[in-house]
């Protein structure tokens, strides 16, 4: 008794350490996820950056900036004005008309999403030297006159106009005439490390560079998906810092020296212009809080042109002038439109500063979402044990909802972007991991079992023990059953023209279908027996149908076959290979069984035997004697009586002493009502009578009627065989104890 005690005592003491041991284990794993999982987030990657922003476009797309009035205009280059005034570049003559018109009705400032690097070639003095054949006088009055460009930059000087400028990351060569740029205060510390780098900028040519009141970059750097989300508000060339074309123009509309900078060693925090400090990220970029795309920001540039806006209609206004034509190649993609031409950028982002609706990273964002997947990776670590998968679960979604929720509100009233992806995901992983684990352990605990008793039983009867051990028993149960056998025929034919790879897929392209089929209607797959299939019916599940189930299977494999023949007829052609039709026999008997676990006490499956079982498989060999599809017992065709049944003889199978009556399966039940085939269930039934009979006469004349009805000469071998049984009968006849039964020769 005491020594029981002590056994039970370590067992137990045994199990707690086990228990203790892999708890402990899927914890240690679970803190080293986590730790890596925080580790990702410091190192951000560009995958995990672009979750997070994708994130924030969504939040614009379900709610973006509500458009507010504001002083902002778009003179358009739209496809009509080009087709109006000619293909782009136009005469700096006609951009001069343009940019007055806009001065002369108020502007407070002009600012253009366009640069112009190159002198006008239409300049009178660069027609005069392309013409030939002007006459001198023609040819000196043309030099005289002041170049297009010149004209342009008379217009540019008494009118507050920013000019565009491009970043370039090469050097381009063009004459020095000095780099005009817009005072930059620093404000805390040297913001150039953090900045966007350029090698050079494409700006305008020197004429015009002089004569603007401002100097703006244009320069648009979409993210890694191409998407705009933010735009640089300061950039960098060499060791020069120039403002992009939006906060140039605020700058020179309210007649402002100098821009500042602010920074700290983490980067910029903001832009100060006209007396505002606009917030960007630590790389100088503003958040663009995008709007609805709105076609009343915009005029065609062809309006501003041709008079027929009111005189006043720029007044105090701020202008971009840029390009919408697809052809001037200035389309980006934005979180809340696919397709904005880039001048709109610009002017959302100066609607964004006027209107003080700004989207900001705070600066507590990182550390407050680290904590939060922090904190929720523990909660998970520490709760899954507790509540199990479904309710860790729950609290899942339920937190889920929470900082989602927490962080659309702060979205929507704050304009503050938390993300809240990364903390979901990390959390979701680690559920998905722990709950990996726990089911791990349970597999491995069946795994096991599996392992040591898989060199014994099939892995059909593993999982039966496992639901029921006291199956592990020999023996077997007799029960009233339908067989069906399978077969290729000719087969060795067949294989000759495959290699051993292709006649294992030529295998696996017949087995499977006709598996599915047996499988679909009820049917349990014996074995496989080379390229023949073993299958029976009514165990281990019951099925009172048994017999029709498994003729309703004979009849479908057919069909299948056929289309598999079609196929390779269709591929052997494609291929310029032989097509040899596959023909398959079927055998199909009921009777009762004994089926259950059949073997060794080493190893056993769960199988079936019995006489019946052996008639099923002759009866299959007999189909290609008798030349029909599916041959059935005397017992199938009584339980299914109701379908189209042809009975073919009398015989003898080999194996067995008491002759069977056999029949085919010609047909279901709807071709069993139908006349035709009544009609030929007739006459068949009077040729064997009269066989049978020894009225040879008779046999005749009704096998030539059975002919006569059989349409799709599905029968004709059969009709074959009885006219040669009939002739040699005639001549050497059987005497008058012959009862009709043929003793079959081959299985």
């Amino acid at each position: 008794m005491r020594h029981r005690l002590w056994d039970m005592t370590r067992d137990r003491a045994r199990s707690l350490g086990m228990w203790l041991r892999q708890g402990l284990f899927k914890r240690f794993v679970s803190f080293v996820c986590l730790g890596l999982f925080l580790a990702l987030r410091v190192w951000d990657p560009t995958p995990l950056e672009m979750l997070r922003v994708r994130t924030f476009d969504l939040y614009q797309n379900f709610h973006p900036r509500e458009p507010t009035p504001q002083p902002i205009v778009i003179v358009d280059l739209d496809e009509e004005s080009l087709a109006k005034v000619g293909q782009w570049p136009w005469p700096r003559t006609v951009v001069s008309d343009m940019v007055a018109n806009i001065c002369d009705s108020g502007a407070a400032a002009i600012g253009f999403d366009i640069v112009f690097a190159e002198p006008d070639r239409m300049s009178p003095a660069k027609i005069a030297g392309a013409l030939h054949g002007l006459t001198p006088e023609t040819r000196d009055d043309l030099m005289k006159l002041p170049s297009n460009d010149q004209v342009l930059a008379d217009t540019l000087k008494r009118c507050r106009v920013v000019l565009g400028q491009a970043g370039y990351f090469r050097i381009i060569e063009r004459e020095s005439t000095g780099i005009i740029k817009t005072p930059i205060a620093e404000i805390g510390g040297d913001p150039r490390p953090f900045l966007l780098n350029f090698i050079d900028t494409v700006r305008n040519i020197p004429v015009l560079d002089k004569a603007g009141k401002g100097h703006g970059m244009f320069t648009i750097t979409p993210e890694t998906d191409s998407v705009v989300r933010r735009v640089p508000a300061l950039l960098r060339v060499g060791e020069s810092i120039f403002p992009t074309l939006s906060i140039e123009m605020l700058r020179v509309a309210t007649g402002q020296k100098a821009i500042a900078a602010k920074s700290d060693n983490l980067g910029l925090k903001g832009v100060v212009v006209a007396k505002k400090l606009v917030p960007t990220d630590n790389h100088g970029r503003i958040w663009v809080h995008y709007a609805p795309s709105d076609p009343k920001r915009y005029v065609s540039a062809k309006d501003t042109l041709n008079g027929s806006l009111a005189k006043d209609f720029f007044s105090g206004k701020l202008v971009f002038i840029g390009t919408s034509a697809a052809g001037l190649l200035d389309i980006k993609s934005t979180p809340v439109n696919d397709a904005m031409p880039g001048v709109e950028v610009h002017a959302q982002l100066l609607e964004t500063i006027l209107s003080g609706d700004y989207l900001t990273r705070p600066g507590n964002a990182i550390g407050a979402e680290f904590s939060v997947a922090l904190l929720s990776g523990l909660l998970m670590i520490f709760l899954m044990p507790l509540l199990g998968a479904r309710w860790t679960l729950v609290l899942f979604v339920v937190m889920t909802g929470v900082l989602t929720s927490g962080s659309w509100y702060l979205y929507v009233e704050k304009g503050a972007l938390y993300d809240v992806t990364f903390a979901t995901l990390s959390t979701f992983l680690l559920y998905g991991l722990l709950t990996y684990a726990n089911y791990s352990s349970e597999e491995a605990q069946r795994k096991q079992v599996r392992t040591a008793f898989s060199h014994y039983l099939s892995p059909a009867m593993v999982e039966k023990l496992a639901d029921d051990p006291s199956s592990l028993a020999l023996g077997g149960e007799s029960k009233d059953m339908t067989l069906l056998f399978c077969d290729i025929r000719g087969f060795t034919t067949i294989s000759e023209q495959f290699d051993a790879e292709g006649l294992t897929s030529f295998i696996n392209r017949f087995l499977t279908p006709m598996t599915d089929i047996i499988m679909s209607n009820g049917g349990t797959v014996d074995k496989y027996m080379g390229d023949a299939i073993m299958a029976f019916w009514n165990a281990p599940i019951d099925d009172p149908d048994h017999a029709r189930h498994a003729s309703i299977a004979g009849m479908e494999m057919m069909k299948t076959l056929r289309n598999l023949n079609t196929e390779w007829e269709a591929a052997a052609k494609e291929e310029g290979g032989k097509y040899i039709p596959v023909n398959i026999g079927v055998g199909i008997n009921s009777g009762s069984c004994c089926v259950g676990n059949m073997g060794s006490d080493q190893r056993f499956d769960y199988s079936v035997l019995g006489d019946d079982v052996n008639l099923a498989s002759r009866l299959e060999g007999q189909s290609k004697t008798y030349g029909v599809d599916i041959v059935i017992g005397e017992n199938t065709e009584q339980l299914i009586d109701d379908m189209a049944i042809l009975e073919l003889d009398l015989i003898q199978v080999k194996g067995k002493t008491v002759p069977v009556r056999i029949f085919t399966l010609h047909g279901d039940e709807e071709m069993e009502t139908s006349g035709a085939f009544q009609s030929q269930m007739s006459r068949h039934k009077y040729l064997l009578q009269t066989y049978r009979a020894q009225d040879w006469e008779k046999a005749k004349n009704f096998l030539s009627e059975c002919r006569n009805l059989d349409k799709e000469e599905r029968l004709g071998k059969l009709y074959d065989l009885y006219e040669e049984r009939i002739a040699e009968f005639e001549a050497h006849p059987p005497g008058p104890d012959w009862d009709g039964v043929y003793v079959a020769t081959s299985k």
